[in-house]
């Protein structure tokens, strides 16, 4: 993955900023050259740190509310696992308290699908959030309705 760009880079132009250039560009390379920052996959343990920083999160409270091993949300958030599942992901924005926008952003920006409502398993995940339900609670509403669970 493509490391943080210093600054915050990444965040200045808005995927419609981007689509309308990339619409007006006649040569990609140029486009690309002006834009590489903006569209670049954002490292993971750099883009959760910063929402840590941000937000002035505990990571013990994190980890509490992700419902999964302390170790394994260590190893996520300082970068030694690099390639959690998409499910993992979604544990940690339980954890971290993340709006339904917000876990958008992170699932986006990391490179994962972001939540689809037409998604049976989406869908819950997307009421959970909006409701601020625990990851319990989801896991509870995601076996209710034949879904598999965040684990």
């Amino acid at each position: 993955m493509i490391k943080l760009a210093s600054g915050g880079d990444f965040m200045k132009k808005s995927t419609e900023n981007l689509l309308e250039e990339l619409k007006s560009f006649t040569d990609f390379s140029e486009f690309y050259k002006e834009n590489k920052n903006s569209i670049a996959i954002v490292n993971l343990s750099d883009y959760l740190q910063m929402l840590i920083d941000k937000k002035q999160l505990n990571k013990s409270d994190i980890i509490a509310r992700s419902e999964m091993s302390e170790v394994y949300v260590y190893q996520i958030i300082s970068g030694i696992k690099t390639n959690p599942k998409r499910e993992k992901v979604i544990c940690i924005a339980f954890g971290m308290n993340l709006s339904l926008d917000e876990t958008q952003d992170l699932l986006k920006k990391t490179g994962y699908a972001p939540l689809y409502a037409k998604n049976p398993f989406d869908a819950v995940i997307i009421y959970s959030l909006l409701k601020q339900l625990s990851v319990v609670e989801t896991n509870n509403l995601l076996f209710e309705y034949g879904q598999e669970t965040l684990g």
